[in-house]
């Protein structure tokens, strides 16, 4: 090892860890090779740039029943990993600054295949946007959604074949604890009589951001104290990380805090008001009356 790592060996070296996966996830599904998760998510950006235009003339899809079946899938999905991760961290005496993939003994395991699900959960949620395609919201397909969905299932076969575990733990368990509650959201906001209760979406974007701040300074401990996980991947994360909160706050920014100087405005202007693309019943209520006054005159 000495030797590789010296002058001339040293490029020899990297380019055998860009193509050697740990032996641990060997003959795992999906991990085997790149292609498929390359065609998955090439797949996936057709379906996102066609979908639209095979929609366009046809009526949109209700997918209640389905949806809500498939955020309650992914809630509890989430929570097992959120569980699985949290208590193998523990078992593992996982260190917070930084931690390498190869002392936490059974533990390590455990993480591995919690991660593996994390990993096939990326492949999952592209299910997230085909929803959105049925049912004809194009304006949720965001440029942050589509870039965080394409760039996520790839980021994480990279992971899963280099780093599937030590520092790699922190980020996929913040996540998991945002999904749960995000998709729970989802998974009421598709019954109909539970969205006059759902208060708490704009508290899921701030929850996402917080996560985002929080990965960037636990893998920025794995810098300053650094340990045997690969510091390569903690420049990465941080530049990805960084990449997100950009995103994220961009869309914060466009969907809470102009919304709300619209609201005023509107409601300034005596105008219906309209939260979350829902009109309001008391409004819609009293436009009504009025429509009925005018007709009997």
């Amino acid at each position: 090892l000495d030797a590789l790592n010296s002058s001339p060996y040293k490029n020899l070296s990297v380019c055998m860890f860009l193509f050697v996966s740990d032996p641990r996830v060997k003959g795992w599904l999906l991990l085997e090779n790149y292609t498929p998760t390359f065609i998955f998510s090439v797949l996936y950006l057709l379906i996102v740039w066609l979908g639209p235009k095979y929609m366009r003339n046809k009526q949109p899809f209700s997918c209640r029943g389905i949806l809500v079946v498939y955020n309650l899938g992914l809630t509890l999905l989430s929570l097992y990993m959120f569980y699985e991760l949290v208590t193998g961290v523990w078992e593992g005496g996982y260190n917070f600054f930084c931690q390498d993939t190869h002392s936490g003994g059974e533990a390590d395991m455990k993480i591995i295949r919690v991660l593996w699900w994390y990993y096939f959960s990326k492949l999952i949620e592209f299910m997230d946007t085909f929803f959105f395609i049925l049912r004809k919201n194009n304006h949720q397909i965001t440029v942050l959604h589509v870039y965080h969905h394409a760039t996520m299932l790839n980021i994480w076969w990279f992971v899963m074949n280099w780093v599937p575990c030590g520092h790699s733990y922190f980020g996929a368990t913040l996540n998991s604890f945002i999904h749960v509650l995000m998709y729970s959201y989802y998974g009421l906001s598709a019954v109909p009589a539970m969205r006059p209760y759902l208060w708490w979406k704009k508290y899921i974007t701030q929850g996402q951001l917080t996560q985002f701040v929080l990965t960037i300074f636990q893998t920025s401990c794995g810098v300053v104290w650094p340990c045997a996980f690969p510091q390569g991947w903690l420049y990465f994360q941080i530049s990805y990380m960084i990449s997100l909160i950009i995103l994220f706050t961009n869309f914060y920014i466009q969907t809470y805090n102009k919304k709300a100087s619209s609201r005023r405005k509107e409601y300034q202007n005596g105008s219906t008001a309209t939260v979350n693309g829902y009109t309001n019943s008391f409004s819609s209520l009293e436009n009504n009356v009025k429509q009925r006054k005018q007709r009997k005159d």
